[in-house]
């Protein structure tokens, strides 16, 4: 077991302290006129931030390798470490490190370079999108249906 995996208050209390750190960095975004131009940037930096968040594994405000494998498994696209590490490098811009910041995340998802993270991410939510908008009541269920 790891040693610095909390459980109960301390860990809810590490969660509110990252979503603090990542909400003043979605502020300086908001304020950045580099991105004055797009469209719902605060509903789009608050998305980005939950998706982040739930991925950040290690809980130091940054996604390492396993935080990314996990993030790619949960959405169905499982990759090579080798792959792995070539999105990473994309993400990051090349530097060498070996997590991604929310400040690099967030340049990946509203910038103009199309990282192959992104459009998974990008389609992963239009998926969503579509699976919502089914109307009308659900399915009659049978006695067949029940696990």
């Amino acid at each position: 077991m790891e040693k610095n995996v909390q459980g109960g208050k301390a860990y809810g209390l590490l969660k509110s302290h990252q979503e603090e750190k990542l909400n003043s960095i979605n502020e300086a975004f908001q304020s950045d006129p580099q991105y004055a131009e797009e469209e719902d940037l605060g509903s789009k930096l608050e998305m980005f931030k939950n998706k982040y968040m739930e991925f950040d594994l290690n809980d130091q405000g940054d996604i390492d390798i396993m935080g990314l494998k996990r993030m790619l498994e949960k959405l169905g696209v499982a990759k090579t470490h080798l792959e792995l590490k070539k999105m990473m490098s994309e993400v990051i811009g090349g530097a060498s490190k070996d997590t991604i910041s929310y400040h690099d995340f967030l340049n990946m998802m509203l910038g103009k370079r199309n990282a192959i993270l992104k459009l998974i991410l990008m389609f992963e939510g239009m998926g969503k999108e579509q699976e919502s908008k089914v109307v009308g009541p659900p399915g009659r269920k049978t006695f067949s249906d029940l696990p």
